[in-house]
């Protein structure tokens, strides 16, 4: 019988769940799997890759000896990135046209609901204007949504309004509203804003996840805490994670580079973390990961969530590929279920695809297929919809129809779309993963399905595929266009700004080496850690091409969910002191505002007040107690002919608490 206890990470991706085991007293990974992703029922993919880790354990590992199970996961960021969300009505409560512009949500979201409010107060707390409840209330009813976002001006100072607003639309509607101020205590209420909109996009998806998770950990007799990793590699409870599901944007490269330092030990690095969506990069320096303190941007959005430095782009094994009627080839943004692994679970595609080919009529929507989602239930296809995607979701099964038989006009390539975006079908088609098979590069999905799909890709281009034969040849440009476009994508972590499609980087990147007579070399200075499934397909090739040190550290494949189990609680809890140069001094924290007329005082309750609530806030979080620490760092500024702290301006007060989870 084994006395060790285990700490479990899982990581949720787009194509896979993976699931690695780490013995907490031996600083060891000890067992790993993957299960495929079922996003019908997050549960099913969850459940398969633990079960496949447990059963590769020392015999008499028992359920007791797991004492806590946590979870890093793309569907955030994969969301962001793919557009996808729940539809959310937004409050701005104060603003005037020009802040609801500064927004941007009008933009990015055209046909989001959004209501401006009379109220909010100003920069001391104090109430600018009575909320208008009235005028609330009949906007919320006008809104047909699923969640609500809610930010008022000022709110970091007084969140009273937006508090007010959210009990409103609970008595009105129960549906989740998202508090600009329980997301960021910075100042900027358009940025605020947008963070609200984002997060209150997410509620449903991450509480699916955990929804998931609860359900796995049920049926394999687990009982010990969940936590979720965070944005900033960072661990918290699941429920505190639940209703802000935007802290765990980022959370899959954050765990990935938590995991890649814990598996190989360096100090300085860059990560890429490329999965079936997205490639994630990050930069390790001196032992730390580097911090976006402005706020984490995903899918061209800046969001005010602290997170990771990272780069996030539409690139994985699994992107689609997409071909204009010049011969361009695009990979990615949008992930495609490839046809390999469709045809491994539905021998029936092989028919499907050999009908396409026999096609000479065919077009660009052949080698694409519809079906439900992996693992979908009645339960999971509840989403409203309206006449005409109800039409196209009945058309839709567990199993792959070829999307010409279903869209077979605009009206109804919208509605498959949109039913795309709201998660109720996923759609298959022709990948790198799939060129890959072709090449003999990778295998898990054996058949002939891939080869099909890439003829039917080539049957009808303008190509210029070279001296190979024309599949081969066309097999190998997209083998060869993910790693130049991997490679750019390292170069610009690497020079900390993108160049665009500059001639020296393309040089470089896409393999020629020169341009007219001069040979181009560009390098990373430190090594890249490559972490992510595909990456040992694509990662040689572009070591090559950079010239660079790259890293494949043991157990690559499930760095993000080694991260997931060796992350710690942490939480940094601002408070600012303000004098106003006639001798008051004013103490802005979560509790709220007090006046000092000494500023000793001032500082020494903003030290404490930071100090309690960072303790407080990692401890409701998910830390023990016992293990906790506190940093205090304080910045002042003062009056240009101030001899001592009576000529304060401002001082700002930043307690940091870190604690290991309290495990069962």
């Amino acid at each position: 019988m084994t006395t060790s206890t285990y700490l479990i990470g899982v990581d949720t991706g787009g194509t896979y769940t993976d699931a690695a085991v780490i013995e907490a007293n031996g600083h060891k990974v000890v067992a790993s799997a993957k299960s495929i992703t079922t996003k019908g029922d997050l549960a099913i993919g969850v459940t398969g890759a633990i079960t496949a880790a447990i059963a590769r354990l020392p015999a008499g590992l028992r359920p007791e000896n797991i004492s806590l199970v946590s979870v890093s996961t793309t569907l955030a960021t994969n969301a962001v990135v793919e557009g996808h969300g729940s539809a959310v009505g937004v409050i701005l409560i104060g603003f005037d046209q020009a802040m609801a512009d500064r927004t941007g949500i009008a933009k990015a979201f055209p046909g989001m609901p959004i209501a401006i409010i009379a109220g909010g107060h100003d920069h001391n707390g104090d109430e600018a204007k009575p909320l208008d409840q009235a005028a609330l209330e009949v906007a919320i009813g006008n809104m047909p949504v699923d969640a609500f976002a809610i930010a008022s001006a000022f709110a970091v100072r007084n969140a009273a309004h937006e508090t007010r607003a959210r009990d409103i639309i609970a008595r009105l509607t129960s549906k989740p509203a998202t508090l600009s101020t329980e997301l960021t205590s910075a100042l900027d209420a358009p940025r605020r804003a947008l963070t609200a909109v984002l997060n209150a996009r997410l509620i449903s998806r991450v509480s699916n996840l955990i929804s998931a998770v609860r359900r796995s950990m049920a049926e394999l007799r687990i009982d010990c805490p969940l936590m979720i990793v965070k944005g900033d590699g960072t661990l918290a409870l699941a429920e505190r994670v639940a209703l802000r599901p935007i802290e765990t944007v980022l959370s899959g490269p954050a765990a990935s580079l938590v995991g890649a330092s814990w598996l190989c030990g360096l100090r300085d690095f860059i990560m890429s973390d490329m999965g079936g969506t997205t490639t994630d990069l990050g930069i390790l320096s001196n032992g730390r990961p580097m911090v976006a303190e402005q706020g984490a941007e995903v899918g061209g959005w800046r969001t005010m969530v602290k997170a990771i430095d990272v780069k996030t782009i539409g690139l994985g094994g699994d992107s689609e590929i997409t071909i204009g009627l010049n011969g361009r080839l695009d990979v990615g943004p949008q992930r495609v279920a490839p046809v390999a692994l469709l045809a491994s679970r539905y021998p029936e595609v092989i028919a499907m695809l050999e009908a396409d080919l026999a096609d000479t009529e065919g077009g660009s929507m052949h080698g694409k297929f519809v079906l439900k989602p992996f693992g979908a239930t009645a339960a999971t296809q509840s989403a409203e919809v309206n006449r005409h995607e109800a039409e196209i979701l009945a058309m839709v099964d567990e199993r792959p129809r070829p999307i010409r038989k279903i869209a077979v006009s605009s009206a109804a390539q919208r509605a498959l779309a949109s039913l795309k975006r709201k998660g109720l079908v996923q759609t298959g088609g022709f990948t790198p993963s799939d060129a890959a098979h072709v090449l003999g590069l990778q295998a898990n999905w054996p058949g002939p399905a891939a080869e099909l799909a890439a003829k039917l890709m080539v049957r009808f281009r303008d190509m210029k595929l070279g001296d190979q034969p024309r599949v081969e040849g066309f097999c190998r440009y997209v083998w060869s266009e993910t790693v130049r476009r991997t490679a750019k994508v390292i170069l610009d972590t690497a020079f900390g700004k993108s160049f665009g499609e500059h001639e020296l980087v393309d040089a470089a990147c896409s393999g020629r080496g020169q341009l007219g007579l001069a040979r181009v070399r560009l390098s990373p200075t430190v090594p890249v850690v490559a972490v992510g499934g595909p990456v040992r397909v694509y990662y040689e090739e572009v070591a090559k091409r950079l010239e660079c040190e790259m890293v494949f550290p043991p157990f690559f494949d499930v760095a993000n969910a080694v991260g997931a189990a060796t992350g710690v609680v942490a939480q940094a809890v601002t408070v600012t002191v303000e004098g106003d140069g006639s001798g008051l001094f004013r103490v802005h924290g979560l509790a709220g505002a007090a006046s000092f007329t000494s500023p000793a005082a001032a500082l020494a309750a903003a030290e404490q007040m930071a100090r309690d609530a960072a303790l407080l806030a990692i401890t409701q979080l998910g830390a023990s107690s016992f293990s906790a620490t506190v940093q205090v760092s304080v910045s002042k500024s003062h009056l240009p002919d101030a001899v001592d702290d009576n000529g304060l301006l401002q001082a700002v007060i930043r307690a940091e608490a870190i604690g290991r989870p309290e495990t069962a």
